[in-house]
């Protein structure tokens, strides 16, 4: 009898041991969130910024411990060994759910989604793919692959951009030539052909000001493509380019303090108050934004709530509320703000399609 108690006894105590393991799967007590940084800083002001802000908000949320329980590393390179390396270092420490933004994740995470089936992953603007030609993208029910909607919300940016300035060129920055950059860029230029075709706006977009800059961390290069553009009359630039972008905001609030007029429609998060250059003046107009911090908090909060969307692919839209430019733009007019948010509803019911494709506008 005794013997069958302390078994019954031991049976108990293996379950209950099974079960704290598991917590770092359901539970916020448990949970480890770790992310990996893509090309720049985890200050970008852009992508890496907005993810690591959507790790934090998750954890105020769910109260998990700072210091114990998010942490970002940040590779020496960005290859898919580099990639990997931190991944593996994450998930040695015990952080069993990884954030990764950015298409160069796609081939690191196809293969450490199966080396690690006890992680999940959260792959941002991309799909795991081996990366051979041909080759078909894989998303395993350990990992969920996030897209979103960009062209839509630089579509809303150039309707509002050609609201406000009612007339003369603007510009384009990117930084590699990747689909949710593009994406960025053909949206701004249909937003601009719309305005000008129904609004009466006059704007105009010129090939030689339509650039990628070729990286995302090259400052000292956005800006001098930045001056280049507004030496020749440009008076607002679109940056999608990460660091490159933090380069172009440099040189016009350098401009701004001189007494110039020149504008920044920023990317990703909501970039005003990176673009004070005196007081609370700043050369942002408004910001297209694409929701990477909910995106994150989302997914994080899911694996809280035990609903983890694992094997999809999820696209957050004017739909869901997963792109769109600030509500509080301070450099646009109320009549601005209203005609933009009437534009955005007509997005949302399909009254107005925005393309994902090139098409035939300017690269």
């Amino acid at each position: 009898m005794v013997k069958k108690s302390i078994a019954l006894v031991l049976s108990i105590m293996m379950v209950m041991t099974l079960f704290a393991g598991c917590s770092g799967a359901g539970g916020s007590g448990g949970l480890k969130v770790g992310m990996v940084t893509d090309s720049g800083t985890i200050d970008d002001k852009s992508f890496n910024q907005g993810t690591w802000e959507g790790v934090n908000k998750a954890a105020d949320e769910l109260k998990l411990d700072k210091q114990k329980n998010i942490k970002y590393l940040k590779p020496t390179g960005t290859t898919e060994a580099d990639y990997l390396k931190e991944i593996t270092n994450l998930h040695d420490a015990g952080y069993k759910f990884i954030v990764c933004p950015g298409f160069k994740f796609s081939s690191a995470i196809f293969k450490a989604q199966d080396k690690y089936s006890d992680t999940k992953f959260v792959l941002i603007d991309a799909a795991p793919n081996s990366g051979e030609k041909g080759a078909k993208d894989v998303v395993k029910p350990n990992t969920v692959s996030v897209f979103f909607a960009e062209h839509e919300s630089g579509f809303l940016g150039g309707v509002a951009v050609a609201l406000q300035l009612k007339e003369g060129d603007v510009g384009f920055i990117g930084g590699m030539e990747i689909p949710p950059v593009q994406k960025f860029n053909w949206g701004f230029q249909q937003g601009i052909k719309y305005a000008n075709e129904n609004l009466g706006t006059k704007i105009n977009i010129k090939a030689e000001n339509v650039v990628y800059q070729g990286s995302f961390d090259n400052v000292a290069a956005g800006q001098q493509l930045a001056a280049q553009m507004y030496d020749k009359g440009v008076k607002l630039i679109f940056t999608a380019a990460g660091g490159v972008g933090v380069g172009a905001i440099n040189e016009a609030k350098a401009r701004a303090k001189a007494g110039k007029q020149v504008w920044i429609m920023g990317v990703d998060v909501d970039q005003y108050a990176d673009g004070i250059y005196e007081g609370d003046k700043s050369i942002i107009l408004t910001s297209a934004m694409k929701k990477v911090d909910q995106a994150a908090a989302d997914m994080i909060k899911a694996e809280k709530d035990g609903k983890f969307p694992g094997g999809q692919t999820i696209v957050f839209d004017s739909k869901n509320n997963g792109v769109g430019i600030p509500a509080k733009n301070p450099n646009l007019t109320e009549d601005t703000t209203k005609k933009v948010g009437e534009i955005f509803k007509k997005i949302q019911a399909g009254e107005i399609k925005v393309s994902a494709e090139k098409g035939d506008l300017i690269k």
